[in-house]
C-alpha cells in the first residue's frame, strides 16, 4: 500500500507531497513537532500530545486556529491502515519570502505521517540502555527549553556522539552541570524513598510519557521527588529508566563519563520498580487503545 501523508487538509501520496522552499520551519527551524504512538489503530495520549503542542504554537506565534490537528492524526493513520504505527505531526510558521517576524497572520504549515513502527525486541529491553554525557547543553536560563521545536540540532548532534561511542543513547547536562534529560528522552533515577526525576526548571521537555509515568507511579503508591541530579550522584541509585513515547519505559543501566570512566546503576540489570511501571504501564495502553 502507498505511504499517504497529510498536508494541508489533504491526503496525498508520498511522492507528491512537498512544502515550499520558502517554509519557515525549512528556512528558520520555526516549527513544532510530536511524535506519539498508535496501537491498535488508535493513537496513545493523543488529546495531550495536541494540547503541549498548541500551548507552544501560541506561545511562539503560530497560529492553528481553525485547523483540527486531531482529526488530522487520526485520518493520517487511516489512510495507511496502521495498527502499530509512529505517528509525527509537524507544524511550522508556514510559506513566505518575508522573515518570519515581518508577517502577521501567516498560514502555517501542517504536516501528519504514520509509518509502522517495530518495538525494541524484549531482549534489548532486558539488558537495558547504556547512555553517555553529552558534550552539548541543555539551558535551564532558555524559555524554550520546554518547547518541542524544529530546531532539534542539539538532540540530533548528542544522539549522533552516542551512536559514534558505540551507546544507545546520550544524556544532556545543563550550566550547572546537572542531568536534564537525554536526546529522546527523559530521565528516572530510583532511590529506598522513590522515583527522583529532574524538575522542569533545570532546562528539561515537559515530557507526555515522563508525566503519565508521574502519575502511574502515584498510585502504586511510589514517592516521586523532582530534583537535582549531578552525573556523580549515579553511582549511589538503585536502579534507572529513560521514558518516551515511542519505546516507552527502558531501562538505563550504565552512563559513560566524559572521561570516559562507565558508572553501572547498581547491578547493571533492569530493577523491580522499574519492571513494576513497566507493567502497569502496559496495562494503561491497553486500557486506552483497546475499544
Amino acid at each position: 500500500m502507498a505511504e499517504n501523508i497529510y498536508i494541508n487538509g489533504s491526503l496525498v501520496p508520498r511522492s507528491k507531497a512537498r512544502i515550499s522552499v520558502f517554509d519557515h520551519g525549512f528556512l528558520y527551524g520555526y516549527g513544532l513537532f510530536e511524535t506519539m504512538r498508535a496501537y491498535d489503530e488508535n493513537i496513545f495520549l493523543l488529546d495531550r500530545h495536541v494540547a503541549r503542542l498548541t500551548k507552544s504554537a501560541k506561545s511562539i506565534g503560530i497560529n492553528l486556529a481553525g485547523i483540527d490537528l486531531k482529526k488530522a492524526c487520526r485520518d493520517t493513520l487511516t489512510a495507511n491502515a496502521l495498527q502499530s504505527a509512529r505517528v509525527r505531526l509537524t507544524v511550522s510558521h508556514g510559506d513566505s519570502a518575508e522573515f518570519p517576524w515581518l508577517e502577521a497572520g501567516n498560514r502555517p504549515t501542517v504536516v501528519v505521517t504514520a509509518r509502522e513502527y517495530q518495538p525494541y525486541s524484549p531482549q534489548v529491553y532486558g539488558r537495558g540502555f547504556k547512555a553517555g554525557i553529552s558534550s552539548y547543553r541543555r539551558s535551564r536560563y532558555s524559555s524554550l527549553s520546554g518547547i518541542k521545536s524544529t530546531n532539534y540540532l542539539v538532540n540530533v548532534l548528542a544522539r549522533r556522539e552516542a551512536t559514534l561511542d558505540g551507546l544507545d543513547e546520550s544524556m544532556l547536562l545543563n550550566e550547572d552541570s546537572y542531568i536534564t534529560e537525554g536526546s529522546t528522552s527523559n530521565v528516572f533515577f530510583v532511590k529506598s524513598s522513590g522515583l527522583m526525576t529532574p524538575p522542569l526548571e533545570s532546562g528539561i521537555l515537559p515530557g507526555i510519557t515522563r508525566a503519565l509515568v508521574m502519575e502511574i507511579a502515584g498510585t502504586l503508591g511510589i514517592n516521586v521527588a523532582e530534583e537535582n541530579v549531578s552525573s556523580a550522584d549515579l553511582q549511589h541509585f538503585e536502579e534507572a529508566f529513560l521514558t518516551s513515547s515511542m519505546m516507552e519505559i527502558m531501562p538505563l543501566v550504565a552512563v559513560k563519563q566524559q572521561n570516559g570512566k562507565v558508572i553501572t546503576i547498581s547491578s547493571g540489570k533492569p530493577g523491580e520498580i522499574t519492571r513494576r511501571l513497566v507493567s502497569a504501564y502496559k496495562e494503561r495502553v491497553k486500557k486506552e487503545t483497546r475499544i
